[in-house]
């Protein structure tokens, strides 16, 4: 038998709040309802990364006949210091129909009756950010009607 290494820990970076423009919907595909979400932009703040989402990112979904909820966001964030970090989201959301019809009509759930996390990559080219391009980071997401908050961690 192999020998499994121990699992890799996850530092707190920060927390992102997202607002979020109404879903638009591309209707039904190969895969699922393709649809997305314009992002309005929000704050990031943490122990290891603060400042803004600018304006103009996307979150797009494909609600799979499974039920589960495929997620690519692509977003920037401004840091304090003015310099601009890309991000790339990809994930997953999934409970009970029940659960994701409450979530669908915006009303508020409790986290722990869904599953929400995403594995975030970052691209930087400022000289204070670019040990982000060697980053791998968790998160940990809630969603609410005009809002997404997600907690980063990073991967050790």
């Amino acid at each position: 038998m192999t020998d499994i290494a121990p699992p890799p820990a996850l530092v707190p970076m920060c927390q992102v709040r997202c607002e979020v423009e109404k879903l638009v919907t591309l209707g039904g595909g190969p895969y699922g309802e393709r649809r997305y979400i314009p992002l309005k932009g929000g704050t990031v703040r943490g122990p290891e990364l603060n400042g803004t989402l600018v304006d103009g990112g996307v979150d797009w979904q494909i609600n799979r006949g499974d039920g589960v909820l495929d997620i690519s966001a692509h977003y920037v964030i401004q840091a304090d210091d003015g310099a601009l970090i890309e991000v790339t989201s990809v994930g997953m959301r999934h409970a009970e129909p029940a659960v994701m019809e409450r979530l669908a009509r915006g009303e508020s759930v409790d986290p722990k009756e869904y599953f929400f996390r995403t594995l975030i990559r970052f691209q930087a080219g400022a000289p204070a950010w670019l040990h982000l391009n060697k980053v791998m980071a968790i998160a940990s997401g809630r969603r609410e009607a005009r809002l997404v908050i997600l907690d980063y961690f990073r991967i050790t």
